[in-house]
């Protein structure tokens, strides 16, 4: 992971060429004297968040780049022709554009949020229709599916960007990983896509508990790495839906709050072990891929009964 980098200019040139760096080739037609440019970038291994800000008006024609982004208007406007549709965004706009689909943007004054994926990240978090292959998953529309799913990705994005990008170190990479999958799977059920939503007659077969028991196994013994709903299926000789079904049939949960209660009690047990004067609560926290203190506080809480912190004192 790299931390944030800034980049600003004031310069028409210097911030022509950034955006061509950045992003993809594209010819601009500034209106106005004021140039102004800003960019502040943080990669999470392969999640990359943008916060733009261009103080200046212009058209530009380009093909964006193969990656699916994810992109709210904080203020000012932008429109964008694509084909024969025109989007437009004010702010509070959440929108999904379509990657590698030539266009034309126009921007006034706009601030905005990005999040980009590489596109075949998300054949890790679902299933496909049957008949697809896991790379064909893609999204069908620009607009989320409701309110709702706006307000729940913004709340996530909000809750990556400022948590886990605003203090995480290179070392931790079980939490970026997890934050990387956790933008990916609010993605997906935000927008509509090709993913499968229901599980199949086949699926309902499968969730039997001799497929949850190698689930069940898999994760234990893996608790301590970045494995995610594919990998757990993968292991179970199920699709992801199936796994589901599984967990909410038989243990009354899902997989993914099974592995972080796993995680919970490994925490809970190096943290009886642990000498207080020699490390914390959230270092501890960080190295089981929990990113926020209080929220592993609450959950540690709920389910021992104690503060993490009263826990490290009594060794």
């Amino acid at each position: 992971m790299r931390p944030i980098s800034v980049f600003e200019t004031e310069d028409l040139d210097e911030a022509h060429a950034m955006l061509e760096r950045t992003y993809t080739r594209m010819r601009l037609n500034v209106t106005g004297d004021e140039h102004h440019l800003r960019l502040a970038r943080t990669d999470l291994g392969s999640l990359s968040l943008h916060h733009l800000t261009f103080g200046m008006h212009f058209d530009a024609d380009l093909t964006p780049p193969d990656l699916i982004s994810v992109a709210r208007c904080r203020s000012g406007r932008m429109t964008r022709q694509i084909g024969r549709e025109t989007l437009h965004c004010g702010p509070g706009t959440l929108f999904l554009p379509p990657p590698a689909v030539r266009g034309h943007v126009r921007v006034e004054d706009l601030d905005g949020e990005y999040a980009f994926f590489p596109a075949d990240i998300f054949a890790q978090f679902a299933d496909v229709a049957p008949g697809r292959k896991a790379g064909s998953i893609r999204f069908t529309g620009y607009r989320p599916i409701s309110a709702q799913a706006a307000a729940t990705w913004c709340q996530t994005y909000d809750y990556v960007r400022v948590t886990v990008a605003g203090t995480l170190q290179a070392a931790e990479s079980l939490v970026a990983d997890s934050a990387v999958r956790l933008l990916a799977t609010v993605a997906l059920s935000a927008f509509p896509n090709t993913a499968m939503h229901e599980p199949t007659i086949a699926d309902r077969h499968d969730a039997h508990p001799a497929n949850l028991r190698r689930a069940i196994t898999f994760i234990d013994e893996n608790a301590d790495r970045d494995i995610t709903p594919a990998d757990i299926a993968l292991a179970a000789r199920v699709t992801i839906r199936a796994l589901q079904l599984a967990f909410r049939r038989h243990l009354d949960t899902t997989p993914t709050a099974y592995l972080r209660r796993v995680r919970l009690d490994h925490a809970h047990r190096q943290l009886q072990a642990a000498d207080p004067a020699l490390t914390t609560v959230s270092s501890i926290a960080m190295r089981w891929g929990f990113a926020s203190h209080s929220s592993f506080t609450a959950r540690y809480h709920a389910a021992y009964g104690v503060p993490p912190s009263e826990t490290l004192r009594r060794r």
